[in-house]
């Protein structure tokens, strides 16, 4: 065609804008519903601490265990290696940025346990706890030792300790509200969610607290706990998680899976309660999809196998839980519990063997995407975007650097930041 010929069509223009007229409220709830990940940086994880444990040297106490759990199994990188199986290649560097992580950032997400992990208690006894919290969370925001996200587990919004956990999460915020305000990684965690109408109820509890205090509306956002069947299917045979996160009216930020809760709600035995048991992947792949594009993020659950005792133990413990943070990895789940300090040289292991052994294929596909070079692979801006966000979370978690990701990719964070779709860090 040459630049004086014009197209011709034989549609009238009406049908156009008649057909763009009546898709405008879908177009609406697309862009309601899917808007789309946050861009912001999401943990690799949650640590769960009770209430009555929680102090201000918490996070620094869980580092210093981790560290001592590697100086008496695994004092140096070939000994780790040799225990959860990482190729030699990524043996020193992975050792050396455990570590170092230990040692700056231990826990990426504290959340101080008013649920399974702290039980029922006199109401002066949990109210003193919530007060305790607070001043916690404040006192460490004000020092700069607090984690990038820190928050409390409620009690559920099941009738016998509804009201408790109601008051529980007015003292609590009310504490933070009083000593400065809220911080910016304030995370809330709702358990045993089997309605949709109990999210509801959450919403308006923010709500409420929100005209109190005279906060933006929508500034407190809370996760989800998949803990229940009912969660997944409800009575009416309909799943039942989409509706959640619909209910929630956009302050859903999280969906965590919980192992045990779930397993034994489907009749699994003790002994055969795990994050890889088949009814945690049919449950946590209906989670998937439910939340794909909405921008709710996912979290898989903990194992309850701690790594304590003897060096043997200690080991086979490791493999457990590196072979299990390794699948969820996998699977698209890129954050779960750990219940223990022990727990943590695994985690990061796992995490930065996962970016790290990725990373010179990954960051060399989008740099040929980026420079249209070819090569045996030709990808499409959707695996753009989920290549240049592989290599962000591997820079937010401490996996790979700024400077190697630049020379392999030719990009900087910023250009990453836009082809992941995220706003600039």
């Amino acid at each position: 065609m040459t630049q004086h010929e014009t197209a011709g069509t034989s549609l009238p223009r009406g049908v156009r804008e008649g057909i763009t007229a009546s898709l405008a409220p879908v177009d609406a709830d697309l862009a309601r519903r899917y808007p789309g990940d946050s861009g912001t940086r999401q943990p690799v994880h949650t640590v769960y601490v009770p209430a009555d444990a929680v102090t201000e040297g918490t996070v620094r106490d869980w580092g210093d265990q981790a560290l001592a759990a590697l100086d008496a199994h695994a004092p140096d990188a070939g000994a780790l290696a040799a225990v959860i199986g990482l190729p030699d290649e990524l043996a020193e560097p992975v050792y050396r940025r455990v570590r170092a992580k230990l040692e700056r950032e231990p826990v990426e997400d504290l959340r101080i346990d008013f649920e399974d992990g702290y039980g029922p208690r006199p109401d002066a006894e949990e109210d003193a706890a919530a007060v305790h919290a607070a001043s916690v969370v404040a006192a460490a925001r004000a020092a700069g030792t607090a984690p990038p996200y820190v928050g409390i587990r409620m009690k559920c919004m099941e009738a016998a300790v509804r009201d408790r956990g109601i008051r529980t999460l007015d003292i609590f915020l009310t504490g933070l509200m009083d000593s400065g305000g809220l911080p910016d990684g304030l995370v809330l965690t709702l358990p045993k969610v089997t309605y949709a109408e109990q999210v509801s109820a959450m919403v308006r509890l923010c709500e409420e607290f929100e005209k109190a205090r005279g906060l933006t509306e929508g500034r407190l956002g809370f996760e989800i706990q998949i803990e229940t069947t009912q969660a997944i299917l409800g009575s009416d045979g309909r799943a039942t998680v989409a509706r959640m996160i619909d209910a929630a009216q956009g302050r859903a930020t999280g969906l965590h899976y919980g192992t045990f809760d779930y397993s034994a709600s489907c009749g699994v035995s003790a002994a055969h309660q795990s994050m890889d048991h088949p009814v945690a992947d049919h449950a946590k792949a209906v989670m998937q999809v439910a939340a794909a594009g909405t921008g709710v993020r996912l979290s898989d659950g903990s194992t309850n196998v701690l790594p304590v005792g003897p060096t043997e133990r200690v080991h086979d413990a490791w493999r457990l839980h590196h072979g299990l943070v390794r699948r969820s990895l996998a699977r698209a789940y890129y954050q779960g519990w750990d219940m223990h300090p022990g727990h943590l040289p695994t985690r990061y292991a796992a995490v930065y063997a996962f970016y790290r052994e990725g990373l010179e294929t990954a960051a060399a596909r989008l740099a040929a995407y980026v420079n249209r070079t070819g090569g045996d692979v030709m990808d499409e801006p959707a695996t753009a975007k989920a290549l240049s966000g592989h290599l962000l979370r591997g820079l937010d978690c401490g996996a790979v650097d700024v400077a190697e990701v630049e020379q392999l990719t030719g990009l900087s964070r910023a250009e990453l930041d836009a082809l992941a779709g995220r706003a600039p860090s």
